[in-house]
């Protein structure tokens, strides 16, 4: 089975770079620089962000669906980042090192199955789930603190 693994657009993020933090108070977001991780997992680049760099804490909406399951949860984004994590057949090392919660979904954005599973064990997992031939995606969250972690397809 051949799997897509993307992070978030940075589009969506430009524009709260560099906002003063009066501005991300406003829209209740938080400016946080990352100290000796892991810890601060940047959802732009899937990849933790280093001790020293800033990162916004916001709440983000990643399952915009119309149905039972519209959902969003607060994810760090890394100020700055550009290089959008788009990998087929690569799990992200950030995903490795998490518990992690996964969710098929199917066209309709209604969840047909789930399941939770360590980091080292992802592929398996995603075989089995898109085995399931209604489920047309998966999302990915870290099962400990439920923050959207990254999307799945087909390939």
């Amino acid at each position: 089975m051949t799997f897509r693994i993307t992070g978030l657009s940075p589009d969506e993020f430009r524009p709260l770079w560099g906002l003063p933090e009066a501005e991300l108070a406003r829209r209740a977001i938080r400016r946080v620089v990352a100290t000796e991780g892991p810890g601060y997992p940047d959802r732009i680049e899937m990849r933790e962000a280093a001790a020293g760099e800033t990162l916004l804490l916001l709440n983000h909406l990643y399952q915009p669906a119309d149905s039972p399951y519209r959902g969003s949860h607060a994810i760090y984004v890394r100020e700055g980042a550009e290089a959008r994590y788009d990998r087929i057949g690569e799990v992200p090392e950030v995903m490795r090192t998490r518990l992690l919660s996964v969710r098929a979904f199917d066209a309709e954005a209604m969840i047909v199955d789930a399941d939770v599973v360590d980091g080292r064990d992802l592929e398996p997992l995603i075989a089995r789930l898109f085995e399931n031939p209604a489920a047309t995606y998966l999302h990915v969250h870290n099962a400990k603190r439920g923050c959207y972690s990254g999307r799945i397809d087909r390939v």
